[in-house]
């Protein structure tokens, strides 16, 4: 994309991949509808969801590459079907520079987005397993109570390995909270849930 284009439109289906780790930044994307999960790998092979980007919020990776000029950290992968908005870098800067109201929703997102890392790593750090296997399986439900993903993609999301979580579910479901079946969870007792995530 040259210098000075104007934005375009992106429309990307689930399972596209917008950026991996040492990827240079193509531009801002400003999500309308959809979803975009933003993970980390560790030099061990870890995995840990950092956030999601759904539409009004922001991509701290992006917005930390276009500023610093620098290359993404992360991978971005999009969870849900994307219809989003690129911005070229120049146009990015210019805006940031001269438009008070898109750089003022821009800060209060990234503000935002600064304390959802707060809450991702007081979650880590001060949070026992099943206080965070429960908060991500009630965040992850369908209206129904259930959760289509895997023991794998779990343990992604609580930063924790696909053994333990497999194992934590099994309790889980040997006191009825939760009953297991192939590639879905459905949680039966939310209520017990809710209080082992508070």
């Amino acid at each position: 994309m040259s210098a000075g284009s104007p934005a375009h439109g992106l429309n990307c289906p689930q399972g596209t991949v917008l950026f991996r780790a040492d990827d240079a930044c193509k531009g801002f994307v400003m999500v309308h509808s959809g979803r975009i999960r933003v993970s980390l790998t560790s030099r061990t092979g870890r995995e840990v969801t950092l956030y999601r980007v759904g539409p009004g919020d922001i991509c701290l990776q992006t917005f930390s590459c276009l500023v610093e000029g620098r290359r993404y950290a992360a991978e971005g992968v999009v969870e849900a079907d994307l219809v989003a908005e690129l911005i070229p870098p120049d146009e990015f800067r210019e805006r940031l520079a001269s438009d008070d109201a898109f750089r003022d929703s821009i800060l209060k997102a990234v503000a935002h987005r600064f304390s959802d890392f707060e809450q991702l790593v007081e979650d880590v750090a001060l949070s026992g397993l099943e206080a965070r296997l429960a908060r991500a399986l009630l965040r992850l439900a369908d209206p129904q109570g259930h959760v289509a993903v895997t023991h794998e993609a779990l343990a992604v999301e609580v930063a924790s390995g696909r053994a333990v979580i497999s194992r934590t579910l099994g309790e889980l479901a040997s006191r009825g909270w939760v009953a297991l079946h192939r590639g879905e969870i459905e949680i039966l007792k939310p209520e017990a849930l809710k209080r082992a995530a508070d």
